[in-house]
């Protein structure tokens, strides 16, 4: 009985881990970008190791795609390609620095009853463990701070790396149908790192995404936005 136990268990987690690993491979088309910065000069290049294609300047902002080995993707302003990790810093964590330590640190992955979830740019959600109730230990304690709503301002631009012309919406609009800008929106300009969710059709229906970084280049959602919402 306990072999039986061992290898079902083996199986489930070996599940898990090929799961997993599909999912990983989806990290470049994810709904969110990490958001990094580069520490210093640092060369752009075609592929890991491959010709230089540009260059990021010092505290230069990207949003980083996804990470092989010591290699990031970067997407950044009129500039795309592959940059040494050891020259970016993770905008969400501070000073830190992005290297064979710590090789991604935006991105995390949980298995939960609905299956396997991934999240980018977004730091490791650590469970909080339950507040004791009356009768049990010294107290409740200190109550948890209440969230405060976020403010700020986006920015919507029709040309893909910030350029031509743009609207504004604050945290709260909630637009449903664009009108003269439906199909418009080429690259989102989000410094408060709001949430912006698009859709591809009026009134928040048909394909759906969320950011929560500036997005230089679209792709798929490219000139298809037809309704925005902010929060």
């Amino acid at each position: 009985m306990k072999s039986q136990t061992a290898k079902l268990v083996r199986t489930a987690l070996a599940g898990l881990a090929i799961a997993a690993t599909g999912l990983f491979a989806l990290l470049p088309s994810a709904a969110s970008a990490a958001p990094a910065t580069a520490t210093s000069n640092v060369n752009v290049r075609s592929a890991p190791g491959g010709a230089v294609v540009g260059v990021l300047g010092s505290g230069q902002r990207v949003d980083m795609q996804q990470c092989q080995g010591t290699w990031c993707y970067v997407v950044g302003r009129d500039i795309s390609g592959w940059v040494s990790s050891s020259y970016l810093s993770s905008a969400g964590g501070g000073s830190q620095v992005i290297g064979p330590a710590n090789p991604s640190p935006n991105f995390g992955i949980s298995v939960g009853p609905g299956g396997v979830s991934i999240g980018v740019g977004q730091p490791p959600v650590r469970p909080v463990p339950p507040r004791p109730g009356p009768g049990f230990g010294p107290g409740p304690g200190p109550r948890p701070p209440i969230p405060q709503p976020s403010f700020g301002e986006v920015c919507f631009y029709e040309s893909p790396g910030l350029r031509g012309r743009s609207f504004c919406a604050q945290s709260g609009d909630r637009i449903a149908q664009l009108g003269r800008w439906d199909g418009m929106i080429g690259s989102i300009e989000n410094s408060d790192r709001l949430q912006v969710r698009v859709c591809t059709r009026p009134n928040f229906r048909g394909d759906c995404r969320v950011y929560t970084t500036d997005a230089y280049n679209l792709g798929r959602f490219d000139g298809v936005i037809a309704s925005v919402q902010v929060y």
